[in-house]
């Protein structure tokens, strides 16, 4: 039996919680809003919105969501920076005083051993009760298609509509919303990505481990650059 619990009633479930692991590569933590996406700082600033599942007491499985204002007057569209936009109009928002009106879930992440058995959609679920609760108008989750190839465009991916992540959004009556083409942006030197993955950047286009876009790389410069597309949902309230 699933127990769902939080950080403002439990915030000693934080740690157990982070120690489940991280999708993606080690990469992925290097971005530029890698400091406003910490744990820490979600968990300090909306613990209610950060959501620890247990089994028999023991984390399987965490979710974390963060409200935005969104759609205002400037803000008419999802960002084009998905997942990296929403954590800066966050930021924002929380800096001008402006009141959320929309809840973006920023990871839904299960352990291994406990995949396959709907914790997922149990965290979701999750999500858009909280944001009712708060009343919020919608909920929204930059997806990370995970079974991308890293070389194959994300247009070519979704008309194969093989995706089991986004097909798992899409059976909770998620819609579609838009591609954001920028959702994750990593950049670094070619020694800091070889610290990162293990991998020795030639020029042009490099697949690394856990990307699901490849780096572009350029030994003149001494630059990599990792582009992220990910898939705006919006769950009904």
């Amino acid at each position: 039996m699933i127990r769902i619990e939080d950080l403002a009633t439990r915030p000693e479930l934080r740690g157990p919680a982070l120690q489940l692991g991280f999708v993606g590569g080690e990469f992925l933590g290097q971005g530029l809003t890698a400091g406003l996406a910490s744990s820490k700082r979600i968990a300090a600033r909306w613990p209610e919105f950060f959501l620890v599942l247990l089994d028999d007491e023991v984390p399987v499985a965490r979710a974390a969501a963060i409200p935005v204002a969104f759609p205002t007057a400037e803000r008419t569209e999802l960002p084009d920076h998905g997942w990296d936009g929403a954590l800066v109009w966050a930021a924002e928002d929380h800096l001008d005083g402006r009141e959320p009106t929309t809840l973006v879930a920023l990871e839904a992440y299960v352990a291994e051993a406990a995949r396959g058995q709907g914790i997922a959609a149990q965290a979701l679920v999750e999500l858009k009760n909280r944001a009712r609760r708060a009343g919020l108008s919608q909920l929204v989750v930059p997806v990370r298609p995970t079974g991308k190839p890293s070389l194959e465009s994300i247009v070519d991916y979704l008309g194969r509509g093989t995706d089991p992540w986004l097909r798992s959004h899409e059976r909770l009556g998620a819609e579609f919303r838009k591609v954001a083409p920028f959702a994750m942006t990593v950049t670094g030197t070619l020694a800091q990505w070889e610290e990162w993955t293990g991998v020795r950047l030639e020029d042009g286009h490099t697949v690394v481990p856990g990307g699901i876009a490849p780096v572009l790389a350029s030994t003149e410069q001494d630059l990599g650059v990792y582009v992220e597309p990910n898939v705006w949902y919006e769950h009904p309230l």
